[in-house]
């Protein structure tokens, strides 16, 4: 049978329909308001390839080399045009067609949308946002369900195929057919929290049909539903500047500019979340697990297009959100407001640093409070209990150390250095953003408490692209190891020098050469014995001259007005050649240890005479250049541009500073907080100089990997994924969550599911 009604279809049918066809027949079987439709099943996607005769012709187009771009876009090409131009067989576009106009009387606008299956992959039903086509009517309906099967030898779908190895001929793929529902609002909803599951229904919602929410196209607003008091807990309305809606004369699905007074009004009613929430709890019911589920709203009706489980959810953190949100006695008033930036709950006195010479007075479980943290407080906000920064945003100093170690943090309050004093009682709450006045006592928990908190080692997503981890300081490795990622994508050095308390140069001058290398070696050899053999990848020094100015012989640095555009980087390390040997010289013990696991990388090249004078120093200082991995970090555009150049001087990999790529190319500071909502790691002028250097890299055989902030976002991951990178490096706390997001992602191009 070519054709399945939803009616008709269950989960024990995934091989025959697919994940979004069994979970759709799974919705609809449980009596909850999915829009009719039938599947065109994965058997007659079969029948047609061999049925004529192009299954052999069509498989061998892809005996190709997937690093191969032009033999990869002839395997595509060759693919769509045997697929397109093959004619149905009559007995299957009958059957098709007499399904379609049983819909509505064959007038109905519907959406055909891409349902892959493969047994062999796990999580397969796991696919998000598939290949759809919006607004089709009966004269496209054929046409569209051919590129639908079509779609699964995109360039990107089988090129990540070639990658796991796994056999072409081993995915089939149906086809859902649904009635449109013709939308005034749509969006998301997560049954639980998609990252701790603790009880809070989350509801993103906006005008029009939700292809705009799912895209990313437009912001929605945001609603919290406590699932435990029944209500309402937060309400975050968005300027919501764009719909998607089909427009009354084509029926074509057209992107519209939302009417001014309506931008910034409220999607949902209460009563519509309550009936969300309600429909959301029958979803989960029905699973016995936390669902994503899509949604719409049509002329007062709430329809379910799509639902599938959450796999985000991290029990061991959800357990200690439950801890956390327990009752407690005495809350004080919230005194500022910041950026979460460090998640977690913890109360102490405070101790205020405006001089680096007031660090002794942070002691053990301490709340230090500064107007923005540098390499050199690293000993005190190791004491501390909770960091709070008057200055800063998620990428600042503050916010990476601190959720390295694991202490709480609020960034960005504006005033807390000013408005907290020295010994005052305060509780701070790193996942909210606040400062509460007095300790904050949790009432006595009904299990015994937690003694150590510790991430545990998951499962391994199987992945081509490779998962690692970032480390600011080399007491974070243990930490860093246990998330279970493939390695290290940046290991700083710049926080073993600047807890020194002097400059390299007055530190090498007072006490020897040999005794500043022998703190780098101890410092780097940490992290490589923690993940040998996996790949630590270590960034020469790279601080600004305001760092080093704090110091002790920090009057001999230069004044710069902006010193984040100054005499840092490779710059500062061509032109001291000294201090810079001493780095190489380190890197030379470590190698002759054993650590063959250490990687080098050089921060802030521009060109290829960077690179050039840099292989220079690194020969003379004994490095074997031919069989050490070593590479650069692109931070510029200068250095995107001239990534070619520099592959021929025998680089092995590219690495990616979004941080800095970001302000350079959008003339942005981020920590500046009159222009920090111009800072945009999503721009497209930043992602065109990603993609084509991946794309230059891969033509001459180098690595390309991410270690900037924004790697850690779920975007950006789907972004790069589906570029070709070779592996993407993110923060302690994101390692799991990017893993599950690249592995989600790469299944989808496997199964050709996304757009």
């Amino acid at each position: 049978m070519g054709v399945l009604w939803l009616d008709d279809v269950r989960a024990a049918d995934l091989e025959t329909v697919g994940g979004k066809g069994a979970s759709l027949g799974e919705l609809t079987g449980a009596g909850l308001p999915v829009p009719p439709g039938f599947v065109v099943t994965a058997g007659t996607y079969r029948a047609f390839i061999e049925e004529a005769g192009i299954d052999e012709k069509l498989f061998a187009a892809m005996d190709v080399d997937p690093e191969d771009s032009a033999a990869l876009k002839e395997a595509s090409e060759t693919a769509h045009e045997l697929i397109l131009e093959t004619p149905f067989p009559d007995a299957v576009r009958e059957e098709i067609l007499a399904a379609y106009d049983d819909l509505d009387d064959g007038e109905a606008f519907v959406a055909v949308r891409s349902s892959a299956t493969a047994e062999d992959l796990p999580d397969a039903s796991f696919a998000g946002q598939q290949e759809t086509f919006l607004n089709v009517q009966r004269e496209q309906l054929l046409e569209r369900v051919k590129e639908c099967w079509a779609s699964l030898f995109s360039q990107r779908a089988i090129y990540y195929r070639e990658r796991q190895d796994f056999p072409h001929d081993a995915v089939d793929i149906a086809v859902v057919v649904q009635e449109m529902v013709d939308a005034e609002k749509s969006g998301v909803m997560f049954t639980s929290h998609p990252s701790t599951g603790e009880p809070r229904l989350i509801i993103e919602a906006a005008w029009g049909l939700g292809e705009a929410v799912v895209s990313g196209t437009v912001s929605p607003d945001n609603y919290v539903y406590d699932r435990n008091s029944d209500s309402v807990e937060e309400v975050t309305v968005a300027d919501k500047k764009v719909k998607m809606v089909k427009d009354a004369e084509t029926g074509e699905t057209v992107e519209e500019t939302v009417e001014p007074d309506r931008r910034n009004e409220r999607v949902l009613s209460d009563d519509e979340i309550e009936a969300l929430v309600e429909l959301g709890e029958r979803v989960e019911d029905h699973y016995d697990e936390p669902q994503d589920v899509e949604w719409a709203v049509a002329d007062g009706d709430i329809y379910m297009l799509q639902s599938r489980p959450i796999t985000t959810i991290d029990d061991d953190d959800a357990d200690l959100e439950e801890e956390r949100e327990t009752e407690t006695e005495n809350e004080g008033d919230v005194l500022i407001r910041g950026l979460g930036a460090s998640p977690g709950v913890v109360s102490g006195e405070v101790r205020v640093v405006t001089e680096l010479d007031q660090l002794d007075k942070v002691g053990d479980g301490d709340v230090l409070v500064t107007e923005m943290t540098m390499p050199d407080m690293v000993p005190a906000m190791k004491r501390a209990a909770g960091i709070v920064t008057d200055e800063g945003g998620m990428t600042s100093h503050a916010a990476i150390v601190s959720r390295e170690l694991g202490v709480p943090a609020v960034v960005g309050t504006g005033s807390g250095s000013r408005e907290l004093v020295d010994d005052q009682v305060v509780t701070i709450d790193g996942d909210r953003g606040t400062v509460i006045e007095g300790r904050t006592e949790p009432a006595e928990p009904d299990h015994e408490p937690v003694e150590e908190v510790r991430p545990k080692t998951p499962v391994k997503p199987m992945t081509a692209t490779e998962v690692k981890v970032n480390v600011s300081i080399p007491e974070a490795a243990e930490r860093a190891a246990a998330t279970g990622a493939d390695g290290v994508g940046l290991l700083r050095m710049e926080h073993m020098v600047l807890t020194l308390g002097k400059t390299p140069e007055r530190y090498i001058e007072e006490e020897g050469g040999e005794a500043y290398q022998d703190q780098l070696v101890d410092g780097i050899q940490g992290v490589a014995e923690e993940f040998y053999p996996r790949p630590v990848r270590v960034r020469t020094l790279d601080a600004p001259t305001d760092e080093f100015r704090t110091m002790e012989g920090g009057e001999d640095e230069p004044t710069e007005h902006n010193p984040m555009l100054g005499w840092r980087g490779i710059r500062r390390s061509l032109a001291k050649p000294g201090v810079f040997q001493h780095e190489l010289a380190a890197f030379r013990k470590l190698y002759d240890m054993g650590y063959d696991n250490v990687e080098l990388m050089l921060p802030l090249v521009n060109d290829a005479d960077d690179v050039i004078k840099a292989k220079r120093l690194m020969e003379e200082a004994g490095i074997d250049i031919e069989k050490r991995n070593w590479g650069v970090m692109i931070e510029t555009p200068a250095s995107a541009l001239c990534v070619e150049e520099m592959a021929a001087e025998g680089i092995d990999f590219a690495s990616f500073g979004t941080n800095d790529l970001t302000q350079y190319t959008l003339a942005v500071d981020r920590n500046n907080e009159h222009v920090a909502d111009r800072f945009d790691e999503l721009h497209p002028a930043v992602l065109e100089l990603i993609a084509d250097t991946i794309e230059t890299c891969r033509e001459h055989d180098v690595d390309t990997s991410i270690c900037g902030q924004a790697g850690s976002k779920p975007e950006m991951v789907n972004f790069l994924v589906e570029e070709g990178i070779s592996s993407i490096s993110a923060n302690i706390d994101a390692v799991r969550d990017v893993q599950h997001e690249v592995k989600r992602v790469e299944q989808q191009l496997i199964l050709d599911s996304v757009r």
